[in-house]
């Protein structure tokens, strides 16, 4: 579509729109034909092009854009906006460069504010960096000038209109039936499990699968930055999420503030969707006195390195002897479920990983590996084969006996 032809109606259109407090969609449409019926004596405008103008000119003033063609588009996973540079997208797995652009900065200015001003949040030049949700519960992030030198930068994570359960990973081949069924076990005796993975990994998916077994009559609390996860079934159900601070720096209610507040509620389980930092404290403290059954995820590159980063994230915000933190570390998490992503862009279970305890003499955290994915080839397509190995048993067996289950 010609530029010049959309800018020139949008800007009609904000005249008019101009001084309206508030106006449904069937007005906007209204206000829109009657633009494009005008603007032909200016310019000519094919019949084909009408109802594409049409839609654009809505999409700018009342949803996103042209980003909500993107949005509204369930095969689009992931949606990075570069600035006025270009926009790329995730689709299947693979990055592509959409072939539409924002030219302006203004109209990209103008979808941050729309963004941020829905879920009740700042950004400009003094808070430069914030992150959001969509109203369909796409994950947001904003960075704004002067921090961003080629325009207003927007990554957009989208998460399926509809949560993706057991059956469906066990598909794609994420996991295994096997796999499944032990989890699904763990989940139900109480054991505290702890996702980790890389950055687009599925940890969020993961654990919104994992959640759904649950035991519905338990009462949950769910602990987020940004409301992203998804459970279903349970009536019992409080979901909290993070309030960064206002323009004067105050006010701000933080993952630790929740957590805390969560413990007066009295939770069955307490789920926080990803541990970034000292917040790390506050849930071993809960995971510590008597809240089994809690999950958790967190970015790392192998269990072991989740470990390393709970221990420096606790360090954070309180000094304590290295050896009192991985004890408590190896009192309060049971089974570390790592996810990767292979090269073939497919995203895998690689371990699970059982807590064994703390060795005193060494002054180490005991652990053993139950499940390991190993490659076994790649297909005609270059698609990684492989499956889950068992290589050992599960030896801290003590909540699943007090469940009535057995392996």
């Amino acid at each position: 579509m010609d530029g010049q032809k959309f800018t020139y109606l949008r800007e009609k259109l904000m005249e008019q729109l101009e001084g309206y407090h508030e106006i449904s969609d069937e007005e906007i449409y209204h206000n829109i034909d009657e633009l494009i019926l005008e603007s032909g004596v200016h310019f000519y405008i094919r019949l084909s092009e009408r109802n594409e103008l049409r839609r654009e000119l809505f999409n700018s003033v009342r949803r996103l854009d042209i980003l909500q063609e993107l949005i509204d588009d369930d095969s689009v996973t992931e949606i990075m906006v570069n600035g006025t540079d270009g926009i790329f997208i995730e689709k299947d797995g693979r990055l592509f460069q959409w072939d539409k652009s924002f030219c302006e900065k203004e109209r990209l200015e103008d979808i941050a504010q729309q963004i941020v001003g829905r879920c009740n949040r700042i950004v400009n030049e003094s808070v430069p960096i914030v992150d959001a949700r969509l109203e369909n519960g796409a994950r947001v992030n904003i960075v704004m000038p002067p921090v961003a030198l080629n325009g207003p930068v927007i990554t957009i994570r989208r998460f399926p209109d509809h949560p993706i359960l057991m059956e469906q990973l066990i598909r794609w081949g994420t996991v295994s039936q096997e796999v499944v069924d032990f989890l699904q076990k763990l989940v139900c005796s109480g054991y505290n499990i702890f996702i980790s993975g890389g950055t687009g990994s599925g940890k969020t998916t993961f654990m919104n699968a994992l959640s759904h077994y649950i035991p519905k009559d338990e009462r949950v609390i769910t602990i987020e930055d940004n409301a992203e996860l998804q459970i279903q079934g349970v009536a019992n159900l409080v979901r909290m999420e993070a309030r960064n601070a206002n323009t004067e720096g105050e006010k701000a209610i933080t993952i630790r503030d929740l957590i805390k507040s969560s413990l007066r509620m009295r939770p069955d389980r307490i789920l926080i969707g990803e541990i970034r930092s000292s917040e790390a404290i506050d849930l071993l403290q809960a995971l510590n006195t008597g809240h089994d059954g809690s999950i958790s995820t967190g970015h790392a590159n192998s269990p072991e390195d989740m470990l390393s980063r709970i221990e420096t994230m606790v360090l954070m915000g309180m000094e304590l002897p290295l050896p009192a933190v991985r004890r408590q570390i190896a009192s309060g998490i049971d089974v570390i479920v790592h996810l990767g992503r292979l090269r073939d862009k497919t995203r895998k279970v690689l371990q699970v990983l059982e807590i064994l305890g703390f060795d005193s003499d060494r002054g180490e955290i005991q652990t053993q590996v139950l499940y390991e994915f190993e490659e076994e080839g790649e297909d005609e397509c270059g698609v990684i084969k492989g499956s889950l190995r068992q290589r050992a048993g599960l030896q801290r067996r003590g909540k699943l006996q007090r469940a009535g289950y057995r392996l």
